[in-house]
């Protein structure tokens, strides 16, 4: 993404700091996976959103009209030697150069530099509560100023959350920010179809795991935006199934929840699919209630439409779905009611989708379900679980769980099925497979 972009994000921050205020946000930190191995390291999304940086020990510093420049990076300097073990970093030369930070100091001097800029501002918007070490170096710096009042130097007052205000600004997407949903989402359909493709009874899940995340490399994307889902049988009746270790057998369903990352940007798609290419009756009739419901709340998905009404559109068409196969017994509307469904259908129907696969936003607004807008991408992901061990229902339907989801961009006239390209109809998953 072009440094354009995160320059804009800037300045629309800015103008709801307020001069007189000041911000902050630290990168993320590096973690130990073992000993002295790190795991991959992957940016705060928030500071990646407002900064572009992709480097750990950072803090970023936002200063409404300061004359000597507005947005301030402390990060590391350049070293050689880091740099001939771990590879290139941006230093700071780079942190105003390649980055378009106004001014860069050392993040070293950060106790000796930042409690100047804190002097006579107002208010302190920050991420609260999320980074510990921060939330103790700020009350030490303004405590110092505290300490300072006879000089005629005045602490910050009131400490504010700057993640409200970062999350509703990624909650609308822009052009930029939407091609790389598109390619993320691109990629991890054909990566799904490729799945479809190779699975077959004898495998394990972990290979067809394999197959989906050599998809999503060999075409550039070397991050999932989350540890890929692919249950087989009665796993798919575990929501966040992800050991991936069983063996795929002929007359079994396989749910893969699988989606890459590109740039910082997720997808996320679900397909249910029968291991041996063909569905059997009981596996056809759930998963074509299923289908019907995610259909029924993708057409609500348009601008003015209150955020729960997907949702109330999914559980209407299965609960009525259930009764008519006998799943459930009893009037629909009391059912509804009852939340009887939650027994087999037990999340809602989807989630915000960008820079972190269960996205940042909220639901509601003063109590009330919060209005869809041009911009905003969603997932739909209807699904039904039943338990191998549920007695209350007729042994052909145990131990099926079936989702499918797709994502979903909400246009200025209704909106757009970003996943479209991975078959999700009975008759193309068959043909698909089939033909394979």
């Amino acid at each position: 993404m072009k440094q354009v972009e995160f320059k804009k994000r800037r300045k629309q921050l800015m103008k709801r700091i307020g001069q007189g205020n000041i911000g902050l946000i630290g990168s993320a930190s590096e973690q130990t996976r073992n000993r002295d191995v790190s795991y991959p390291f992957r940016q705060d999304s928030d500071f990646y959103y407002l900064t572009g940086f992709n480097e750990p020990e950072a803090l970023a510093v936002f200063i409404p009209g300061r004359p000597q420049g507005e947005y301030i990076l402390f990060c590391r300097e350049f070293d050689e030697k880091k740099a001939l073990w771990e590879g290139a970093h941006a230093g700071l030369m780079g942190a105003t150069k390649d980055y378009q930070a106004d001014d860069a100091f050392p993040i070293d001097d950060i106790d000796d530099i930042l409690p100047g800029l804190l002097e006579n501002k107002g208010k302190v918007f920050y991420p609260m509560g999320r980074d510990s070490d921060l939330d103790h170096s700020l009350m030490d710096w303004i405590n110092h100023l505290r300490g300072q009042t006879r000089s005629g130097i005045s602490a910050p007052m009131e400490l504010v959350s700057l993640e409200h205000i970062v999350h509703e600004m990624r909650l609308i997407k822009s052009p930029a920010e939407l091609k790389l949903m598109r390619k993320a989402a691109e990629i991890s359909a054909q990566a799904h179809v490729k799945a479809m493709q190779f699975s077959r009874p004898g495998l394990f899940e972990y290979q067809v795991e394999a197959e989906i995340v050599h998809h999503f490399m060999n075409n550039g994307l070397r991050a999932v935006a989350y540890p890929s889902i692919v249950a087989a049988g009665k796993n798919a009746c575990t929501l966040h199934y992800t050991e991936n270790a069983d063996s795929l057998k002929a007359g079994d369903l396989l749910l893969i929840d699988a989606g890459a990352e590109c740039d910082h940007y997720a997808a996320d798609i679900t397909r249910t699919f029968p291991v041996s290419g063909q569905f059997n009756e009981p596996q056809k009739q759930l998963y074509q209630l299923v289908l019907d419901a995610q259909y029924a709340a993708i057409a609500e998905i348009k601008p003015g439409t209150p955020w729960n009404i997907a949702h109330e559109a999914s559980v209407s068409v299965l609960t009525k779905g259930l009764v008519k196969l006998g799943l459930l017994k009893g009037r629909t509307a009391k059912l509804i009611k009852d939340e009887a469904y939650k027994a087999f259908y037990m999340h809602r129907i989807g989630h915000w989708l960008g820079m972190d696969v269960h996205d940042v936003g909220d639901y509601k607004i003063n109590d009330e379900w919060r209005l869809l807008e041009p911009g905003m991408v969603l997932t739909i992901e209807p699904g039904l679980y039943i338990p191998s061990d549920c007695a209350t229902v007729d042994e052909q339907w145990r131990g099926i769980g079936i989702r499918i989801e797709d994502d979903v961009l909400v246009t200025e006239d209704g909106h757009e099925i970003l996943t479209s390209l991975v078959p999700k109809s009975v008759e193309a998953i068959e043909a698909l497979m089939q033909a394979a």
